[in-house]
């Protein structure tokens, strides 16, 4: 397959700054990425069945109401809340020619360009529900496969259960993510949650909502509760219910920062798409429940997503002790993130290092906006998350990449393959310009004086 790949893109990818490209040539493999070798050297019950998952469901209650979704839910989703500066206003729709503003009306260019879509909200809850809505439109007439069995609900203030929750995107449950406000649900959730109008899972013996922590019992769901006496806990009991799920403990699991969230960030989406757990350490130490957890899952292959400076060596020595150990390593959450995309070990990894993906951008200091766009990673055209910095600046690396996977053709565009990026939050997230240059990055592009579209 040929691809475009750009020579030393060294410029500074800043909003609106006029660049110059360097010349393109045709290649056929990936650049390496930056992941080190293996190191060596060194609550509550779930009832039925007891002491297996720190689960407890709730007593059942009524049926949710039908499902009563409308196109205005999703606008006002995508549109967020809260009167943030530069805010997005949200697409309407049916905006005819005479109107001023009429493609701005739309939802173009901020919503979508040709290669982009933007999920605008202004804070993580409504970006969580708008991306479960976008996941599963509803209204019937996708049938079953258009309303979820299950709805996860997490608690937003505590963000390291809030990326392990996200492994119930994957197979079987296959359950979009909502957040709460601690024991309250804020309206875009609720919303949210009455248009889902899941159905009912019964490996969780027909509970339509998952809790996790503090998050509500809404009422009108059955619900199963995840319990944990802090959120290293909570994600070791979110592994131990995902294994009673899928009925066996994965072969292997992703490890993170327990403390320093922009690196765990893109764990969440993996999680998502494959079932492989996410569970915390500390920088010098291995807690209890994640020691435990890791032990329940008989020498796994551990993947550690964080650099020696986040999560030092003398953790990944006594990791090695539990399972084979690689370290995905980088200077800063952006080129981890990048390597973890690039990453192929056998049946782990994306492997992403050609044209014709799916990928997901969000800002390093957002952190549930992850697991917010956790089930975009697991549907629709999949792939991993990608990390800006500054909301009006394209990381160097990241345009570097972009350009390095970018679609080429050499006759006809319609034979070749296509990237698509999802953003995720407003302009205070990622700023229009840098969109426009992901879009640009993102275009398939003529590799020879004799392509013609």
């Amino acid at each position: 397959m040929l691809r475009r790949v750009w020579r030393n893109p060294r410029e500074w990818l800043a909003c609106g700054r006029n660049r110059t490209r360097p010349p393109a040539r045709t290649q056929g493999g990936g650049n390496s990425s930056a992941i080190a070798p293996s190191e060596d050297a060194a609550s509550a019950q779930r009832r039925p069945p007891p002491d297996a998952a720190g689960v407890s469901p709730n007593p059942p209650g009524r049926l949710a109401p039908g499902l009563s979704a409308l196109i205005a839910l999703a606008l006002v989703l995508l549109a967020g809340c809260g009167g943030q500066p530069r805010r997005l206003e949200a697409p309407q729709l049916g905006s005819s020619g005479s109107q001023a503003n009429a493609p701005q009306a739309l939802g173009f260019p901020g919503f979508a360009t040709k290669n982009t879509t933007r999920v605008g909200g202004a804070d993580p809850v409504a970006n969580a529900a708008a991306v479960a809505r976008a996941v599963y439109p509803g209204d019937g007439a996708g049938g079953a496969e258009s309303r979820p069995r299950a709805v996860v609900l997490a608690d937003e203030h505590v963000w390291q259960s809030a990326l392990a929750a996200a492994v119930f995107m994957s197979a079987p449950l296959r359950a979009p993510l909502l957040l709460s406000d601690g024991g309250s649900l804020p309206a875009a959730s609720k919303d949210a949650l009455d248009a889902l109008a899941p159905t009912g899972a019964s490996e969780l013996n027909s509970a339509q909502v998952v809790r996790i922590g503090d998050a509500p019992a809404p009422a009108g769901y059955r619900s199963t509760t995840i319990a944990g006496s802090d959120p290293i806990a909570l994600a070791a009991a979110i592994d131990r219910l995902q294994s009673i799920v899928i009925g066996h403990a994965s072969r292997a699991v992703a490890v993170v920062s327990a403390d320093n969230p922009a690196y765990a960030m893109p764990a969440a989406g993996w999680a998502a798409k494959t079932g492989n757990p996410l569970l915390l350490v500390h920088r010098d130490t291995i807690p209890g429940p994640t020691f435990a957890a890791l032990q329940a899952h008989h020498a796994p292959r551990i993947y550690l997503l964080a650099p020696p400076s986040i999560v030092g060596r003398s953790v990944a020595r006594a990791l090695r002790a539990i399972g084979p150990v690689t370290r995905i390593s980088a200077p800063d959450p952006v080129r981890s993130a990048i390597a973890f995309a690039r990453l192929r070990d056998g049946r782990f990894g994306w492997g992403v290092d050609d044209p014709g993906h799916g990928l997901v951008f969000a800002n390093a200091h957002r952190t549930l906006d992850a697991a917010a766009a956790a089930p975009l990673s697991a549907s629709g055209p999949y792939g991993p998350l990608l990390l800006v910095e500054d909301p009006s600046l394209l990381p160097v690396p990241v345009g570097s990449y972009l350009l390095d996977i970018q679609p080429g053709y050499t006759q006809d565009p319609v034979r070749g393959v296509y990237n698509h990026g999802w953003l995720i939050g407003d302009q205070n997230a990622i700023s229009l310009p840098v969109q426009s240059r992901i879009d640009s990055d993102l275009e398939i592009q003529p590799l020879n004086a004799n392509a013609s579209p």
